[in-house]
């Protein structure tokens, strides 16, 4: 059986070290994503070394020792990238489990565990993946990832809020030991703490990734050019530029996501098979401005009585922008899978925040674009697209919903079916004032922000299984965690069930 244990060692975790931290140039892991086919990205990045360019080694085997290597090759570590290096592997087998790692010098990386995508004609029969989001730092410890180890999934989807570059909260575990970051330094230092976390290594050494971002990359409730606070335009397109680009250092992405100033595209497709597609969307960077922001606040999201803000209801605004919305419904229009996943960062659903008549709307999410969330549940509708799932994060709580073109609509029909995970440490609303809203929103069919955690999903060509997993604490780094509930949705029959 593959133990954590098992895979603990084969990273070196529970072995005597060859080097002392301060001069181990690895100290930030080791990471895969991206899979396809024939190949996959692997990342690492050098610290403590040299402004120079710095020649790195990597190796890929078929086994976890390390013995049969089978693609091997050199690859560049420049400074101006941090010393963060993006290795695209191809000529793999497909559907198959690798071993990989690094060497500089006489230093050597852990060894990571990854694997391909099943051959895109093929019909696997069975996918096991993972999603998180919000691992604010300074509020927990990473346990939930001690558990996605465990879990062995062949692909972890991380969808937003990374790194945070705020404090708040209370009765903080840790210390970001810094200011909020504004330059490019600051952001790789941010990045550079939370990749320290042992436990958030460990994870992406355990299996291929794939990400998008939130709001919290940058800065809060970000929308396209105008940031919170009232920043200037220019100046915080330089921030979101240097944010952009720490992302990339510190993500194993492909190359064609690499960012070019303040812009980077992300959002891309990942194909397993037919059994499975991922549709993975970018909700911050080409949506419209918040509407109806408050009077102290000119960006950013805000709370308000939908009958006060006639914007809302603005056809033309969008969450993800023109170009972005039609590659999303084209390839879902397109896709053969069974299966399509739309991989996004925050609830879809509506949820009305005022108990009894009337309605009361948070801006930042899809509840402050109406026209936007319409367009695509009608596509899904119109278009009779295969079982789509939508995955989301953001509000550091479950939900399990409904998806229907109309809300208000007790006769609309369900055309999707939604899974919101919790946060990785991230804080939540009390349960009880979640409580008080699920009446006026029947349509969700679990809202629980008790629990930090993240949710385990079972992919099969006729049944999908979503676990809801919950840590015992974040105060510890060794924590309990079981599953909260669970809910299956059929082939064909779209809508999540109690299992």
């Amino acid at each position: 059986m593959y133990t954590r244990r098992r895979f603990l060692q084969s990273l070196g975790v529970l072995a005597v070290p060859k080097f002392e931290i301060s001069a181990n140039p690895f100290s930030l892991g080791v990471a895969s994503g991206y899979p396809s086919p024939d190949g996959m990205v692997l990342w690492t990045r050098l610290m403590g070394v040299d402004p120079v360019a710095l020649p790195l080694r990597w190796e890929i085997a078929a086994d976890e020792a390390m013995k049969f290597v089978v693609f091997s090759g050199t690859a560049t570590a420049e400074p101006a990238w941090a010393h963060s290096t993006h290795v695209e592997v191809r000529g793999l087998e497909p559907d198959r489990w690798y071993w990989y790692r690094f060497s500089s010098a006489d230093a050597q990386s852990p060894v990571g565990r990854t694997r391909t995508a099943p051959a895109h004609g093929a019909e696997p029969s069975r996918l096991r993946f993972a999603f998180g989001s919000c691992q604010q730092y300074e509020q927990g410890y990473y346990g939930a990832y001690r558990h996605v180890v465990e879990d062995a999934p062949d692909l972890m989807v991380f969808l937003g809020d990374y790194i945070y570059e705020s404090s708040w909260g209370r009765d903080h575990v840790r210390s970001h030991g810094a200011l909020e970051p504004y330059t490019l330094e600051q952001y790789r230092a941010r990045h550079a703490l939370y990749r320290s976390d042992p436990d958030l290594q460990a994870a992406h050494a355990a299996c291929p990734w794939v990400v998008t971002w939130d709001d919290h990359e940058v800065d809060n409730d970000y929308a396209d050019d105008r940031p919170e606070d009232g920043m200037p335009r220019e100046a915080f397109l330089e921030r979101r530029a240097a944010a952009y680009r720490a992302y990339y250092e510190h993500m194993p992405l492909p190359a064609r996501m690499r960012p070019e100033g303040h812009r980077m595209r992300i959002h891309t497709r990942v194909s397993w098979g037919r059994l499975a597609e991922f549709h993975v969307a970018d909700t911050r960077q080409y949506r419209s401005w918040q509407a109806c922001p408050h009077s102290n606040r000119p960006g950013g999201g805000n709370t308000i009585d939908i009958e006060q803000c006639a914007a809302l209801a603005d056809p033309g605004r969008g969450m993800l922008g023109r170009v972005q919305e039609r590659w999303l419904k084209r390839g879902l229009s397109e896709s053969r899978a069974r299966w399509n996943v739309l991989a996004q960062a925050t609830r879809m659903a509506q949820f009305d925040q005022k108990p009894g008549p009337g309605r009361r709307a948070w801006t930042d999410g899809w509840d402050g674009y109406p026209a936007a969330r319409q367009r695509m549940l009608n596509h899904f509708l119109e278009r009779r697209i295969r079982n789509p799932v939508v995955i989301g994060g953001d509000v550091h709580s479950f939900h399990v919903c409904e998806l229907k073109p109309d809300f208000e609509d007790p006769s609309s029909p369900v055309v999707a079916s939604e899974f919101v995970g919790t946060s990785i440490t991230s804080q939540a609303w009390a349960q009880e004032r979640v409580n008080r809203l699920l009446p006026d929103n029947p349509h969700i069919l679990l809202a629980d922000g008790r629990y930090r955690g993240y949710t385990r999903v079972d992919v099969r060509p006729k049944l999908l299984e979503a676990d809801l997993r919950a840590v015992d604490s974040v105060r510890q780094r060794e924590t309990g965690c079981s599953t909260l509930a669970s809910f299956v949705v059929e082939d064909g029959r779209p809508g999540p069930q109690r299992a």
